[in-house]
């Protein structure tokens, strides 16, 4: 394995492991303070105007981006410093641990009968009213958080990891988190947002394909993710959520999607997998574990891809160089 290849191995398994033994920390995460700071920048910018939101987005994204490329370029030489930092950034933006905890207290309140709970926990998860849902909804709406934030807070970052390193993995995230911030459909952020939402979709793009095709391989029917996903998929309004969702109904055996309502806005989505099957409690432990599957597939998976780019990099070096090797010879 090369070396800089074996240096994001080691570096993205220890920050794998780090989000599976630790999870995100309750205060002083990164993505919160970058959070934070993406907020302070649209108080002072906000218009009801596309461009402000084109403007927000590059000076978020493109300034927490441009400092993971500085980071990386002060600890280039030292293998034992790229591998921290390449640990540190994989552990920051994942969210696969987190996403687990929090699908599981739910679906605990949700066995126990204790509606007022789940729908108190629920917005961790998502951003739909938990007071019009009722326990069935609150079930399906967990399965579809875990689904897409399987691609979103896991295998999307480990593919712009694999792609572009540090940079890619900080990039990926900040673009998520201005999507979840200002890319929804609210009067505010209609245009102010529409460049985070835009980004997001083809950033995302990747790894929600790698994701759904993880879900085929990882889920306990096979036929059936593959057949939903290739039915279902663009039914979703959604480019990255639909692969997703569509793999998740079909690996489960159950059906997804229907009505939603986020803060007094009432959606209606085409129905996903199978219309007999709505998702019980029992589901939830399923997605949660299936999720865990795809993640670490989609770490191999990114290996795997950081070693062709890698590979393809010094090949091209290679070549570039061979035309002044023979000229030389010849004189």
């Amino acid at each position: 394995m090369p070396g800089r290849t074996a240096v994001y191995a080691s570096g993205a398994a220890l920050g794998f492991l780090g989000d599976l033994v630790l999870g995100d920390p309750r205060r002083g995460h990164p993505v919160a303070a970058f959070g934070r700071a993406a907020q302070a920048v649209e108080d002072r910018l906000w218009r009801d105007h596309r461009g402000r939101g084109t403007l927000h987005t590059l000076l978020c994204a493109g300034g927490a981006t441009a400092a993971a490329a500085l980071l990386t370029r002060a600890v280039r030489g030292s293998r034992t410093a790229e591998t921290a930092l390449t640990a540190a950034a994989v552990w920051a933006v994942l969210g696969g641990t987190s996403l687990g905890r929090e699908a599981r207290a739910v679906g605990g309140a949700l066995a126990a009968g204790d509606l007022d709970v789940a729908r108190e926990r629920l917005p961790h998860l998502c951003g739909r009213d938990p007071q019009a849902l009722d326990h069935q909804q609150i079930a399906r709406a967990v399965v579809e958080s875990v689904a897409e934030n399987t691609s979103d807070a896991v295998v999307g970052a480990l593919v712009w990891g694999a792609l572009a390193g540090v940079p890619g993995l900080v990039g990926f995230r900040a673009v998520n988190t201005l999507d979840a911030m200002v890319g929804h459909k609210s009067p505010r952020h209609l245009r102010f947002g529409w460049a985070s939402a835009r980004l997001d979709d083809a950033v995302g793009w990747p790894g929600a394909r790698l994701t759904a095709a993880l879900t085929v391989l990882a889920g306990p029917d096979r036929r059936g993710a593959w057949r939903i996903a290739r039915r279902d998929a663009s039914r979703h309004p959604s480019p990255n959520a639909g692969p997703v969702e569509a793999a998740f109904a079909g690996a489960l055996g159950v059906r997804l999607g229907g009505t939603l309502a986020y803060s007094g806005r009432v959606e209606h989505r085409p129905v996903l997998g199978e219309e007999n099957r709505p998702v019980e409690v029992r589901d939830i432990e399923r997605a949660v574990r299936l999720s865990r599957r795809v993640a670490v597939l989609a770490l191999g998976a990114s290996v795997a891809c950081r070693y062709a780019v890698s590979r393809t990099r010094a090949l091209g070096r290679l070549s570039k160089a061979q035309p002044t090797v023979s000229t030389r010879r010849n004189r």
